[in-house]
């Protein structure tokens, strides 16, 4: 490839856009006059703390968060927030509600046993997690302390096309591979969190956003780096954040903001993701896992009826400059994730290539 760029479609870490890469590349050794790296700032020192805050300041605005809600910025990816929502939520009833749509919920909702009760509100284990429960499947808990779901399935390629009514109960969201990608009403949500490598910045940061009223719930045993309001208190400066990933964060949000924020992003992640579900819907060869009604903006699996072909399209499309289109082994076939830093050329040369190779296979 030498020094030509591929069309990475990487379900994460995923590529970051390129203005942001370069603009990091030039900034690398002299950060704005400073004389040295943000890799190499004091987390205390003014100048980083100009980068936190405004980082902080414009996601709040991007991402239209409400007044009483504190944005975290914190380490340990959203499998470490498997642990902290329980930790932190469960004691106030003892009991919370899980919907297990995919590989990533399963393991929160495996994790959250170890500390109360937990009742499965949904699951889609019976068709291999290629739906999403509607809301009138959900079994819901009046007493849960809290209703956990992953909005974006990263494997399987579903996502939630709308909020759960859980009426009173709080409702946690891991929107790890759909943040920024859509228009959030934050005030329906209790917590949602993310880790960073998808949509937002370099693996190493995870954001969690948290309503001030399920702040100092934590049991008593809750380690001190895993307390909501301990991070909260200290502004999530307890000990050394990931400065980097924030400072790259920070160059995403304003490379967001250029394409028309968040609301911008919807429209051209939707239409990315209609032109391959319509190529590959009326192909010959291809069909898509996910049934219609619950397919990811984000993450777009399909197959052909033959293993060894879907090899050889990986192999092809590889060669071709598309990469890391291999799924996951739990569902085989092809996965196209196309985050918001997947240009549209990218998905357009892709169908293109989907077009080419179901005529000279079918």
């Amino acid at each position: 490839m030498g020094n030509t760029r591929v069309y990475n479609f990487s379900a994460g870490p995923s590529m970051l856009p390129l203005e942001v890469l370069e603009r990091a590349g030039a900034e690398i050794t002299n950060y704005h006059g400073s004389g040295m790296s943000v890799m190499e700032m004091s987390h205390r020192s003014k100048v980083y703390d100009k980068i936190f805050q405004d980082t902080k300041a414009l996601f709040r605005t991007l991402f239209h968060v409400p007044d009483n809600y504190h944005v975290l910025f914190l380490q340990g990816g959203a499998s470490t927030q498997f642990s902290m929502v329980p930790l932190n939520l469960i004691g106030m009833t003892g009991k919370a509600d899980y919907a297990v749509t995919g590989n990533f919920s399963n393991i929160a909702y495996k994790e959250a046993k170890k500390y109360g009760t937990i009742n499965l509100a949904a699951s889609s284990e019976d068709k291999n997690h290629t739906y999403i429960p509607a809301q009138e499947q959900l079994k819901l808990d009046p007493e849960a302390s809290y209703f956990h779901y992953c909005a974006n399935n990263t494997i399987y390629g579903t996502e939630w096309q709308y909020v759960p009514d859980t009426g009173k109960v709080p409702l946690v969201c891991d929107m790890s591979s759909d943040f920024l990608s859509r228009v959030v009403d934050v005030s329906k949500y209790g917590i949602i969190y993310g880790g960073a490598q998808k949509n937002l910045a370099p693996a190493g940061l995870t954001i969690a956003i948290v309503r001030d009223d399920l702040l100092g719930h934590e049991l008593p045993y809750t380690p001190m780096m895993l307390g909501y309001k301990l991070m909260a208190d200290k502004d999530s400066m307890y000990n050394t954040p990931p400065c980097w990933c924030i400072y790259l964060l920070g160059l995403v949000l304003e490379w967001l903001q250029s394409k028309g924020g968040v609301e911008g992003m919807e429209k051209i992640k939707h239409a990315k993701a209609q032109l391959l579900y319509d190529v590959l819907d009326d192909s010959k060869l291809f069909t898509c896992a996910a049934e219609k009604g619950s397919r990811s903006d984000m993450n777009v699996t399909f197959r052909t009826a033959d293993p060894e072909l879907d090899a050889k399209f990986v192999a092809e499309a590889t060669d071709a400059g598309f990469v890391n289109l291999k799924g996951h082994r739990n569902v085989g076939g092809m996965r196209a994730s196309i985050y918001n830093a997947m240009p549209t050329e990218g998905v357009e040369k892709l169908a293109d290539f989907i077009k080419a190779f179901d005529q000279n296979n079918g």
